[in-house]
């Protein structure tokens, strides 16, 4: 990411950004004690609300690894690549979940270098754990219609430049390096959508970010690649 870019995030977004640094070093210090070898989801707010702890524990979901969700809201492809230790690899896991991207598309930063971001991401995981499995994912739709008015609607600005066409172009791309770079790709998005492909509205409290009722559809869709 350019100096300009990264200084226009920290212009907008000053305390988030300090309260993204309190998640990243909160995991820093759960990453001492969590087991090693388990499962990792990385992402951003999309990835960071998904209850997916609070599923396994409250519905004894039968799985024979542990996950551990490693999301922070607001970031990018590249704040995984600049803390890829705090978020990956200090948890020597040995499967990967990664949703991140959404919000390059938000700042503005171009497909082509999130789709950079993504191969070094890739890469730098490969290095130090070669037999780990990795799973990219699909975007999820957002609701491009219907009016959000819920006070938790605090990130709805960084759906601006974000549209559905956009982010199934990005989907695109991320299925492309996918191959490229032979790993998994998976589209868990089934059931989320309605009839003109909008994130159903009843799923959304600000039109991009899931409710966990929506979870719920997605972890049943995430199940298979969980279980084995």
């Amino acid at each position: 990411m350019t100096e300009e870019k990264t200084s226009e995030l920290t212009k907008l977004h000053p305390k988030l950004i300090e309260f993204q640094n309190q998640i990243r070093d909160a995991y820093d210090q759960e990453n001492k004690i969590a087991e090693k070898s388990q499962i990792v989801f990385a992402g951003s707010s999309l990835m960071e609300i998904f209850p997916i702890e609070k599923f396994q524990q409250e519905d004894n979901l039968k799985l024979p690894l542990k996950i551990y969700n490693r999301g922070v809201r607001a970031t990018t492809t590249q704040d995984i690549l600049d803390h890829i230790n705090t978020i990956i690899l200090d948890l020597l896991p040995s499967k990967l979940f990664i949703n991140i991207g959404s919000n390059d598309l938000g700042f503005g930063i171009s497909v082509e270098e999130m789709s950079a971001n993504y191969k070094a991401i890739i890469k730098k995981v490969r290095e130090k754990l070669p037999k780990i499995e990795i799973y990219l994912m699909a975007f999820y739709p957002i609701n491009e219609h219907d009016d959000f008015t819920n006070d938790r609607a605090d990130h709805g600005r960084f759906a601006d430049k974000r549209s559905n066409a956009s982010l199934i172009n990005a989907t695109a791309e991320v299925a492309k390096l996918a191959g490229i770079m032979n790993v998994n790709f998976i589209n868990v998005n089934a059931g989320l959508y309605n009839q003109v492909g909008d994130l159903k509205p009843e799923f959304t409290f600000d039109g991009a970010h899931l409710t966990e009722n929506a979870y719920k559809i997605v972890l049943e869709n995430l199940m298979p690649y969980l279980e084995k």
